[in-house]
């Protein structure tokens, strides 16, 4: 499997390649957004780890960006690597399509292991199943990651928004924990309790009539969340 690292800082992005094809993959290396973008365009990848703070050009001034211009045409798994751990970078990440948000320092075991396991559920949700899942008026699509209201036009979703949003409603009724929910979305090794907060968040936004007061996703304060439970 080939991984493209897209960060300005040489000797970092060397030794994420190092770590890369210790673990068994082929990297393949771009240190600006002018590479990151012919790279994506010439080479088939399985992922992307993409630096946060790139130094940009017009149109792309930052990692967000390069991941939102990629998300425009791919569905490429993509993992952001930042040292930035503001709520409002994980909330535009999520909202821009991002896999994973890893914060630095990280170590080599680490980042690895985040790696396995986003391609792992990216794999997972190839497989997922065709026919829809349905709610009174809603419907929701897995296949084709969309939802619908009744008389209304299908709602795209992110690729973690399809997949929480996926175990939620074949778990429906039920409260699932936050720790049952991160390990199905991010797996094992990935994720956090902000990060789903903010991912709930976000597809609240996208189902539910009015998101301040929710009819479909349900909270259960301090322990987790449910679909119309």
């Amino acid at each position: 499997m080939r991984i493209l690292i897209v960060d300005d800082d040489r000797t970092l992005s060397d030794l994420l390649a190092f770590t890369m094809r210790r673990a068994g993959f082929e990297p393949c290396l771009a240190f600006d957004a002018a590479g990151a973008m012919a790279a994506f365009k010439t080479t088939e990848v399985d992922l992307i780890l993409l630096d946060v703070n790139m130094p940009g050009e017009p149109g792309l001034r930052d990692g967000f960006d390069i991941c939102r211009k990629i998300r425009e045409t791919s569905d490429v798994p993509i993992i952001l690597l930042t040292v930035r751990d503001e709520e409002d970078d994980v909330v535009r990440g999520l909202d821009i399509g991002a896999d994973d948000y890893v914060l630095k320092p990280f170590s080599p075991r680490q980042l690895v292991a985040r790696v396995k396991s986003v391609l792992r559920r990216a794999g997972a949700g190839e497989a997922s199943r065709e026919a829809p899942y349905i709610y009174e008026d809603f419907s929701f699509n897995p296949a084709m990651r969309e939802c619908t209201r009744a008389g209304q036009a299908p709602v795209p979703l992110t690729r973690l928004e399809s997949r929480l949003l996926e175990v939620l409603m074949l778990n429906q009724g039920q409260i699932l924990t936050a720790e049952i929910l991160i390990s199905h979305v991010w797996g094992t090794d990935g994720g956090s309790t902000e990060m789903l907060r903010q991912l709930v968040h976000r597809l609240r936004t996208k189902i539910e009539p009015t998101p301040e007061q929710p009819e479909l996703i349900q909270t259960l304060p301090g322990v987790g969340y449910g679909f119309a439970a």
